[in-house]
Parts: structure tokens; sequence; C-alpha cells
């Protein structure tokens, strides 16, 4: 009996892997720099295969639009996983800072980039 390939085989369903949750007590965004925690490191042997690998991938920061890419799941599953993997403490991130409405680029900057576009 020959093996199947990996692609070729049954997954589970990514719904399952996060208990058929769509959100995470902590929201992130794509471009959200996750790195492992020591606390992550010791225990990745205990975890399931998903969680280990995003361990294993995320000892350099990593954003999560990449763990997503590197492990084939869907950007919301891995958004999911890992916002409870930092709930947990297993890993650590860096929220994109967003300025606020009260904050407004300089005008002399747009215009220099606006001048800048149109010499293209």
């Amino acid at each position: 009996m020959s093996e199947t390939p990996r692609e070729d085989r049954l997954r589970v369903r990514p719904y399952a892997l996060t208990g058929g949750r769509v959100r995470s007590s902590t929201e992130l965004a794509l471009e959200t720099i996750v790195r492992v925690t020591p606390r992550g490191e010791a225990s990745s042997a205990d975890l399931n295969t998903e969680r280990r690998q995003i361990c294993e991938m995320c000892a350099d920061p990593t954003s999560i639009a990449e763990v997503s890419a590197h492990l084939k799941l869907p950007l919301g599953v891995v958004r999911v996983l890992v916002g409870d993997m930092v709930t947990e403490g297993l890993l650590d991130c860096n929220v994109p800072v967003v300025a606020g409405d009260d904050t407004r680029p300089d005008l002399r900057l747009l215009e220099r980039v606006l001048d800048g576009l149109q010499a293209l």
C-alpha cells in the first residue's frame, strides 16, 4: 500500500483547530510581529502540531501573515491560534502602533510625497 502525499491526505478542518471560534481574546493585525517566549520554548513538546510549529517558526520574530503562509493555514485560524498563545504567555507580540484620529501627517511632507509621485 503506497503512502498518500501530505497534500492529498484528509486534513483537519480549520475550525476544528480553533474550537469553532473565529476570534481570540487578543485581536491581532496580520502585520503583528510575534516571537516565542521562554515559556513557549519550554512547553513546545507538549503542544499540538500547529502550536508547536508556530513556536518553532517564531524563534525568530515573524509576522502573523508569514506564519499563515508558511503553515498553509487560513489567516483567521492563525490569528486565533496566535492570539490564544499570546494570552497563554507562549508568544510575545509587538502590536503595530496606529495613529489616532487627532494626529495628522505633516502637510509639507504630504506635499513633497505628492511632488515626488508626480515627478515619476
